[in-house]
């Protein structure tokens, strides 16, 4: 081959290695995630009780942040106490011999997860770094820091925003004859479901550009699939929150948003996939 067509991007890359010692690779990285995870959840079990009281049970709190932010929000637009909200006092029962401590150790591991995120985003991108071109590394710089901030801006989002809303209106919400006291596991279930789809449908932007950069998507389609795109919003946002139209209406303005977001990342894609084409042609 002349050696002005040999590929000057991919020269310093290391040597090719065989598929052996790639899953050999791979079962490092996710070595060290799961020692990761562990290693948080430890942490998150060894202070389980402060954990839980000012976390995890926060939201069935009147003093939460997020009922005290909204009544005075209420009282900032002169309209007193229309917002205020609290959810009613209830009781969470633990159902089984051993469920407390079954429950601290689960949520424990889920706390190390979300930890831990940034680092096993980060495992993943020096797994797939050695398989890019020099450009292909320079386009997806940032990668762990975007998508660990979408991720935990979603889990936040679904903490202080969801599960109060959730919280507020499923506890409020009785049959007759029936008595409503949650079990912790479902308390623990409902909570995992308000928070985690969150922090990963907060990733459709970093989803998008990867889409985009392959021409599996492009804006014009968006644009033209965002009527579609609303209805299925609106039957995810119900599917993850309790059929309260507040709720679901806080969960699907965002999700909208990030939508519109996407669409301009696909159109800034697609202009430098086609700036490049010409440069190829022209070449």
């Amino acid at each position: 081959m002349p050696l002005d067509q040999v590929d000057v991007d991919n020269l310093d890359q290391e040597k090719e290695m065989s598929f052996l010692e790639h899953l050999e690779e791979l079962r490092w990285h996710i070595v060290r995630s799961i020692v990761a995870i562990l290693v948080g959840g430890i942490v998150l079990f060894l202070v389980h009780k402060w954990f839980f009281d000012y976390l995890i049970m926060a939201p069935t709190e009147d003093s939460f942040i997020s009922y005290q932010a909204l009544c005075s929000f209420s009282n900032f637009l002169g309209m007193g106490d229309s917002f205020c909200m609290k959810p009613p006092p209830f009781e969470v029962i633990a159902v089984g011999f051993g469920e407390p401590f079954i429950i601290a150790i689960k949520v424990s591991i889920f706390g190390g997860f979300i930890i831990a995120f940034p680092y096993i985003l980060y495992e993943v991108w020096k797994f797939i770094k050695p398989g890019l071109y020099k450009k292909e590394q320079k386009a997806a710089r940032g990668f762990v820091f975007v998508c660990s901030a979408l991720f935990m801006l979603g889990i936040l989002f679904g903490y202080f925003v969801i599960t109060p809303f959730a919280v507020k209106f499923l506890s409020g919400f009785n049959l007759p004859g029936v008595i409503n006291k949650p079990s912790l596991a479902s308390y623990i279930s409902y909570l995992v479901m308000f928070t985690l789809p969150a922090g990963l449908t907060f990733e459709l932007p970093v989803v998008v550009y990867f889409l985009a950069k392959v021409g599996l998507v492009s804006a014009e389609g968006m644009r033209k699939y965002r009527r579609h795109a609303v209805v299925v919003i609106l039957i995810g946002a119900s599917i993850i929150t309790p059929p309260d139209v507040v709720t679901q209406f806080l969960i699907g303005v965002p999700l909208y948003f990030l939508y519109e977001v996407s669409i301009i990342i696909a159109k800034r894609i697609q202009k430098k996939n086609e700036s490049l084409e010409l440069q190829v042609k022209t070449s």
